[in-house]
């Protein structure tokens, strides 16, 4: 039986986050996240407490999910993407890479957004956005 090894990050506020490593692409998932087994998390990116990662999501490098964000089963996050607090990925999405979905935003289910977009926080998208 192996042992779970985590990695502590002190915030600026001088907080201390504690990380496991995701065994499918090593990324770091706080304490308090769930994040399925089959998802694959890049070993470069952060899904912070609270945040949820459904079943065979994949996470790309350099991307952060924070903390209470949704990421639906099936979707692609790209790589340098932010997710914000709270916000909500819907089943099947993509989000192109260095895209920014703002706190409490919405990415419908099966939605297609372009690389370097930008949802603002609360704004609701769905279908495809360039």
């Amino acid at each position: 039986m192996g042992t779970r090894v985590y990695q502590e990050i002190e915030n600026e506020d001088g907080s201390v986050e504690r990380y496991r490593k995701h065994l499918n692409g090593r990324g770091l998932v706080a304490a308090g996240a769930s994040v399925d087994p089959s998802a694959y998390v890049d070993s470069t990116a952060y899904i912070e407490a609270g945040a949820t990662v459904g079943r065979a999501a994949w996470i790309g490098a350099g991307s952060w999910i924070d903390r209470d964000a949704v990421v639906g089963p099936g979707s692609k996050i790209g790589n340098g993407v932010r997710v914000g607090a709270t916000a909500r990925i819907g089943a099947a999405a993509q989000v192109g890479s260095h895209s920014r979905v703002g706190e409490g935003a919405s990415v419908g289910g099966g939605s297609r957004l372009a690389a370097d977009t930008v949802v603002a926080p609360g704004q609701s998208v769905s279908g495809r956005a360039a």
